[in-house]
């Protein structure tokens, strides 16, 4: 993994991405916002956070930074993490690791209706979610430097919203009522769609039983291999019994990484 690493390095600083090189996936990014906030939700979901409108410059800059240029993989996760992306407004955004080895350091703002358990506090958020320190630390062990990372990879989330109920719960997009789901699911398609045609992977990494089936739904007659690594959630026994160990057997087993 090692020389995968420094190779993937190699190739990211002979040719360094670019902001105009990124900037499909930044319009892309902003339409699903855009589209996402016309949706509504009824009961028992209370309270709905879309970080692509109030941690949008951190978004940006995340696709600013790593977006730029095709990639070999794509790793789809599900919707954002009430202590992960929906503080810090990055896929599995973990706060640590989207400070400290992402890099990420622009101020990010606070939903307009805000449950007061469960409070946006971006880069100064002292909950670490579990996932999101499972998925990045083990690419960060890894691949040493993201650069080295991003270089061949990229990580995009299914879904834009968070979903809270009154308690604080969060309630995840598959519990949702089909006359929600439906028209999220159509713009989250669509983005899903446009997000695989700007960067041309190889490969859809699927993380988890929900994303892989959206892809399947998505992308089965699209020119990319859909793959799956298990979830890195807690709530999964098996993600308990070393996630980073299985993930990387998963990945080598699909010929993902060689």
């Amino acid at each position: 993994m090692q020389t995968l690493a420094k190779r993937r390095l190699s190739d990211y600083n002979a040719r360094v991405p670019t902001a105009a090189e990124a900037s499909s996936l930044i319009a892309a990014a902003a339409g699903l916002r855009d589209a996402a906030n016309r949706l509504s939700f009824a009961p028992p979901v209370e309270y709905v956070y879309n970080p692509l409108d109030y941690a949008w410059a951190a978004h940006e800059q995340f696709l600013t930074r790593y977006g730029g240029g095709a990639k070999r993989a794509v790793f789809l996760g599900m919707n954002p993490g009430p202590f992960g992306m929906a503080q810090v407004g990055v896929p599995f955004g973990e706060v640590a690791a989207v400070r400290d080895w992402l890099r990420i350091d622009v101020p990010i703002g606070k939903p307009a209706n805000e449950h007061p358990k469960r409070p946006v506090l971006g880069l100064d958020c002292p909950r670490s979610e579990v996932s999101g320190r499972r998925f990045w630390g083990f690419f960060a062990e890894k691949f040493g430097q993201p650069e080295a990372f991003f270089a061949g990879h990229f990580v995009v989330n299914y879904c834009p919203l968070a979903f809270l109920e009154d308690s604080g719960r969060n309630r995840t997009p598959d519990k949702l009522p089909a006359g929600e789901a439906k028209p999220l699911e159509e713009i989250c398609n669509a983005h899903l769609a446009r997000v695989v045609a700007i960067l041309q992977p190889e490969w859809l990494v699927a993380v988890g039983g929900f994303a892989e089936k959206k892809a399947e739904e998505v992308l089965g007659q699209a020119d990319v291999k859909i793959g799956r690594v298990l979830h890195p959630s807690p709530a999964s026994p098996a993600a308990n019994r070393g996630w980073a160990e299985q993930a990387e057997k998963q990945l080598m087993e699909q010929g993902i990484w060689r």
